[in-house]
């Protein structure tokens, strides 16, 4: 996982490429994507066979333990799916599932989108080759856009693939610290339960939310104290930046929107962009000064190379979660089990237009502000394709 991000995932640009491409005219982005995610299925094998490898490692095989009985945890106490998801691994022989993409304007918080058959449009595009992501990335910020590029360490297939043996354990995270590897199941197991089109607030807060959620309750419940206490270091600093980074994204967003940006003085929102980062920055480092153990540096080189895109992604990941776990505590005073009641409330909310489900949810993701001399018409448009 790249240190700053909730859980990135390429769910819907990889599932959508395998679904199908009629009319696509992009057909080399494609195909990268189907044969990369058949490359990654061909190389997983079912969790039983390791195990009786020879040649697999003990730590290697623990935590393949490790993984069934955090899958199993999934189906039997949160009441996510029951299916061939996580029972089988992949070694990748590389640090990452694929690499994201992912653009905004100089001067908005909005994300580039790319739409693809199917599953819609999204804030992100995956590229199994680290080269090709790079590629990318310097054709959008030929465009005027800022750009970065970050590994993925898992995505999700929706549940479309399950009759194909469903999503592999990966090596790229499967040395995860205990609360992390179950927090990384549970986010991706719920991407199976719901799935909103052209909705990628709703669709990763959902998950971040069963994430947080589910990942507290494993560690109270199955987790050691060594686990525990782990998990309890790193979340506190990963609580601390991320508000940090909610604090400047609603800088910024001052920035951009305030006195008619259209019709300001582009240097000048510029200078007050560059305070906003540079402050962003010196908070952080008084922020990690006070941090230590092998984690100190895990935010270091998001930090360094922030962005708008960075900033616009992260805030897909976790900008209505507060309101998910709002109406989780709401099913959980009702007593019993609250995740079905959870699940089906979701699902209600999956069927109502944009706008009343970011209304329920108490929050709206960033809208794009102004425009400017480096805003293309193009990157003003979030519905707009790049093909």
């Amino acid at each position: 996982m790249t240190p700053g991000w909730p859980r990135p995932v390429a769910a819907a640009a990889l599932a959508a490429a395998l679904v199908g491409c009629t009319g696509c005219t992009n057909l080399g982005y494609y195909w990268q994507a189907a044969t990369g995610h058949v490359e990654l299925m061909r190389a997983a094998r079912p969790v039983p066979e390791w195990l009786d490898d020879p040649k697999a490692s003990q730590p290697l095989k623990d935590r393949l333990l490790l993984a069934q009985r955090i899958r199993r945890y999934a189906s039997a106490d949160l009441g996510l799916p029951d299916n061939k998801s996580y029972t089988a691994y992949a070694d990748l022989k590389r640090p990452a599932a694929l690499w994201n993409v992912v653009a905004a304007p100089p001067y908005s918080l909005q994300l580039h989108t790319w739409c693809f058959p199917v599953a819609g449009c999204v804030g992100y595009r995956g590229y199994y080759a680290l080269d090709e992501a790079q590629a990318e990335a310097a054709r959008m910020k030929a465009e005027g856009l800022e750009v970065a590029v970050y590994p993925v360490p898992a995505y999700s297939t929706l549940g479309w693939l399950n009759w194909a043996g469903g999503d592999p354990l990966l090596s790229s995270f499967i040395g995860y610290p205990e609360g992390e590897l179950a927090r990384l199941l549970f986010h991706e197991l719920a991407h199976q339960v719901v799935y909103v089109p052209d909705d990628t607030t709703f669709n990763e807060s959902f998950a971040t939310a069963v994430e947080r959620l589910g990942g507290e309750r494993w560690l109270a419940t199955q987790a050691g104290a060594p686990a525990r206490e782990e998990y309890a270091r790193f979340d506190a600093q990963r609580r601390a930046f991320r508000a940090l980074a909610l604090d400047t994204r609603a800088r910024l967003q001052a920035v951009y929107a305030s006195k008619e940006a259209a019709a300001q003085d582009w240097a000048d929102v510029e200078a007050r962009k560059a305070a906003v980062m540079d402050e962003f920055r010196a908070r952080y480092a008084q922020l990690r000064a006070g941090w230590s153990g092998p984690r100190q540096g895990a935010y270091d080189a998001w930090v360094a190379r922030a962005n708008n895109a960075l900033f616009g992604a992260q805030a897909a990941y976790d900008g209505q979660v507060p309101g998910f776990e709002a109406l989780f505590k709401a099913q959980s005073a009702a007593g019993g089990d609250p995740w079905p009641r959870f699940f089906a409330e979701v699902k209600k909310l999956a069927q109502l237009p944009k706008a009343e489900r970011d209304q329920a949810l108490g929050s709206e993701p960033p809208r794009a502000q102004g425009g400017g001399p480096a805003d293309s018409p193009k990157a003003r448009k979030p519905g707009e394709t790049s093909e």
